[in-house]
């Protein structure tokens, strides 16, 4: 692929960004200073998104910027979203450059939320001013929807997409974060591919929690809190759940079919025509296969105790679940509680949200997605597959009937794994190409 020209400025703007400390997590320490100021910088790096678009503040940490569409526009509007919240950074772990400095080295800008989610994010605004400077106007309104909590389960997405529903605005087409521009999609399968999210996986917290003797450590029970939780852990391995194969699972594997050869394309065609095959295959395989055919459970925190001589009287555990496409969290917990088989142990679902339903492909939304992505990443199929982890996107799925879930960057495998990790980083020239995606997505609106 032939090395962009980068537009000077873009990186510079980008470690602006990265330089605010916009942690969700961690609001009732920072408080909104942080958030505050990113939202007067979108205004001093973007003037023309806020002279000419209207905004509405939702929450105080939702954005909601409306463009208006050529004259007599009365279809759906096309919603791009992103987030400029970020995760947390432990600050023992090992960066090359501290995380929120943005330092800009090797062609790339590094730093907390590079890639999750504001160098995404840029990427939009980027487009959007630049077709503001040329004084053009889309044929559909478009909303840039910029969430400030979405690493916190995004209740300013919620109230966004609340209000598009209390309006009566059906989206035509919803564009968010999730899949990117990745080599090797699959660890046979040579090439790039843009993994565009058709759907996406749900959330459910469970609590597990029991109670027991305390008492001095010297003279135990046969059964103390701390191990009846533990046990209950252990028997949530994973086999827990069943595991069954997504038809966007069955479309990402057709289609990867057509660009590979020999014994690949064969195996490929093979497990996109037998689901049940797949998904014994993928449950074997473990990891993200694994993950893309049934209901994962983690188990995330625990507690119990006061002293190390002291033996609690009650412990508690916290399970993270991604809830398969097709599946309930209500069903789900009542599994883990079957799976568990201890009327001792109380199984309770403290927060959940529900998977998605697929979006088709067969639409001109999506052949819209494919039209940009022709521009930026020429020679690059676009392949649907299931998102494994939630997006704000998901509070627009239940009345869009076209949500999908992209970043038009490339990730390479070890930058997928620095997102929410150490040294998150992105290239300059993937944000080029990231800007001329979303660019030309809306000039091609019809």
């Amino acid at each position: 692929m032939a090395k962009d020209t980068v537009r000077p400025g873009i990186a510079e703007r980008l470690s602006r960004m990265i330089q605010l400390p916009t942690v969700s997590a961690e609001l009732d320490v920072r408080g909104m200073e942080p958030f505050d100021a990113f939202v007067a910088l979108l205004a001093e790096l973007y003037p023309l998104a806020h002279e000419r678009l209207a905004l509405e503040r939702h929450t105080e940490l939702g954005l909601l910027f409306h463009w208006k569409g050529r004259a007599g526009a009365s279809d759906g509007p096309v919603v791009l979203m992103a987030h400029y919240d970020v995760v947390p950074v432990d600050e023992s772990d090992p960066w090359t450059y501290p995380p929120f400095e943005g330092r800009i080295a090797d062609g790339s800008v590094y730093g907390r939320g590079a890639l999750d989610d504001k160098g995404p994010l840029i990427v939009v605004i980027e487009a959007v001013e630049n077709l503001l400077a040329e004084g053009f106007v889309p044929a559909r309104d478009v909303y840039l929807s910029f969430g400030g909590n979405e690493e916190t389960y995004g209740h300013a997405a919620e109230e966004i997409a609340a209000a598009f529903r209390e309006r009566g605005i059906i989206p035509w087409l919803v564009v968010d974060e999730g899949g990117a521009v990745v080599d090797a999609p699959l660890s046979f399968v040579p090439g790039s591919a843009a993994m565009i999210g058709v759907g996406e996986k749900g959330i459910a917290t469970i609590e597990l929690s029991a109670r027991g003797d305390g008492g001095h450590a010297s003279t135990p029970p046969a059964v103390t809190a701390v191990r009846r939780v533990s046990r209950a852990v252990d028997r949530l391995g994973p086999t827990t759940f069943r595991a069954r194969t997504p038809k966007a699972v069955s479309r990402m594997l057709a289609q990867l079919a057509g660009g590979a050869g020999g014994p690949a394309r064969l195996l490929l065609r093979t497990l996109a025509a037998m689901p049940w095959l797949t998904a014994r295959v993928f449950a074997a395989v473990g990891g993200e296969p694994a993950a893309l055919v049934r209901t994962t459970v983690a188990a995330t925190m625990q507690s119990g105790g006061t002293a190390a001589n002291v033996i609690p009287s009650q412990a508690s555990a916290t399970l993270n679940l991604r809830i398969a496409l097709g599946e309930t969290t209500a069903r789900a917990a009542d599994r883990v509680r079957r799976r568990i088989g201890d009327d001792l142990v109380t199984v309770t679902l403290t927060e959940a949200s529900e998977p998605s339903p697929e979006s088709r492909t067969d639409t001109p939304a999506f052949a819209l997605l494919e039209e940009a992505l022709a521009v930026s990443h020429p020679g690059v199929p676009a392949v649907p597959y299931v998102m494994m982890a939630a997006t704000d996107s998901r509070h627009f799925h239940r009345f869009s009937p076209s949500v999908f879930r992209f970043a038009p960057l490339e990730m390479s495998s070890a930058q997928r794994a620095a997102i929410h990790g150490v040294d998150e980083r992105v290239e300059i020239a993937a944000l080029e190409r990231g800007e001329k995606f979303h660019r030309a997505l809306i000039e091609r609106i019809q």
